[in-house]
């Protein structure tokens, strides 16, 4: 059972066409001991010319470094002030999103503390008088040591996947109008009824409430994974049994549950198309074959008042009786894509 928190990927900055520059901000030592930005090229390598064994303390910056993986002056202290005299300011490189918001290119940051905040700083200046409003930045984990300078600026968290951290700043002086971070799980459930009528049911392994019950077998979707996929496959992994997608017949909304997100179960009618079980035995105590009559008639679903709804959902769309929702692949003029539409067709 693979456990994921449902994502927004709209804002993402890899996939947008990005201006380029010909040249990039260099950090580099003055014979002062401030850090200074120039201009980096092919032919100038930013670590000539310094003395690896005494690295100076550059005024309110902390102590400079040496950083070997990215060729050039790397600041320890994330404990960023105005800059010191002789410090010039190099720039962030972004785009204009369709909001009239600002996306930071998170490939093309500076590589050290000072120079970022100063350029960030110079950054926030020049949107504030463009009348831009929210601002998107990007910080990969390679330069995670940035984001406490981002947030002392005034950046807030939004989210953050394995290998980067997305904060936001909002500009104008009304109510933040950005897309708040992915608030919800999505789960999925494969009822699976043979034509014996017995349902493939199975005992998780948890310390929850209905470890001992017989259930349906359940577990949260992939990213980019299709409702119905995503209950196929935990019903394949769970039991081995392989299945094909019938309807959706219910789902649940709640809130407040793991990680104070909310989380949505689709349950879904499945046709078996094998019935040999092998359970996964990291995750699944046993699976078994059970009796319509038996799997009803379990105490947990005479006292669970929504469980047994569902079940009586499920068996309702096996005899018939309900027509559930059925997948439907459209094309949307909204962003040209193609994707599925679940919906009641029973009427024609």
């Amino acid at each position: 059972m693979l456990s994921m928190t449902a994502t927004i990927n709209a804002w993402q900055c890899s996939g947008f066409h990005c201006k380029q520059y010909a040249r990039m901000p260099e950090i580099s030592l003055t014979s002062r001991g401030f850090l200074k930005v120039g201009t980096l090229d092919s032919k100038t390598p930013t670590t000539a010319g310094l003395n690896s064994s005494a690295l100076p303390y550059v005024g309110d910056y902390g102590y400079a470094s040496r950083n070997m993986n990215r060729g050039g002056i790397h600041v320890v202290s994330p404990d960023i002030s105005s800059p010191s005299p002789g410090f010039a300011v190099g720039f962030l490189e972004a785009f204009d999103d369709e909001y009239d918001g600002v996306i930071i290119d998170p490939n093309k940051l500076p590589s050290s503390a000072n120079a970022f905040a100063s350029a960030l700083r110079a950054a926030l200046s020049k949107w504030k008088l463009k009348g831009r409003k929210g601002i998107w930045l990007k910080i990969l984990s390679e330069q995670v040591d940035l984001v406490p300078i981002a947030i002392k600026e005034g950046f807030q968290y939004h989210h953050a996947e394995p290998g980067y951290v997305m904060l936001t700043y909002w500009i104008p002086d009304y109510p933040c109008m950005l897309p708040t971070s992915p608030s919800h799980q999505i789960g999925v459930g494969g009822f699976v009824i043979n034509d014996k009528k017995e349902v493939l049911a199975v005992k998780e392994k948890c310390p929850c409430s209905c470890s001992n019950v017989w259930k349906m077998p359940t577990g949260y979707i992939n990213k980019s994974e299709d409702i119905f996929c995503g209950a196929m496959r935990e019903v394949k992994e769970e039991t081995g049994v392989d299945t094909s997608f019938l309807k959706m017949v219910a789902f649940r909304h709640a809130h407040m549950l793991a990680f104070e997100k909310s989380d949505i179960l689709f349950v879904c009618m499945l046709r078996p198309l094998s019935y040999e079980i092998a359970i996964d035995e990291k995750e699944i105590q046993a699976a078994m074959w059970m009796p319509l009559d038996e799997f009803v008639g379990q105490p947990f679903y005479e006292e669970d008042h929504m469980s047994r709804k569902v079940i009586e959902a499920c068996v309702a769309a096996y005899e018939d009786r309900y027509s559930g929702f059925t997948a439907h692949q459209l094309t949307s003029k909204l962003d040209g894509q193609s994707s599925l539409l679940y919906y009641d067709c029973s009427s024609g």
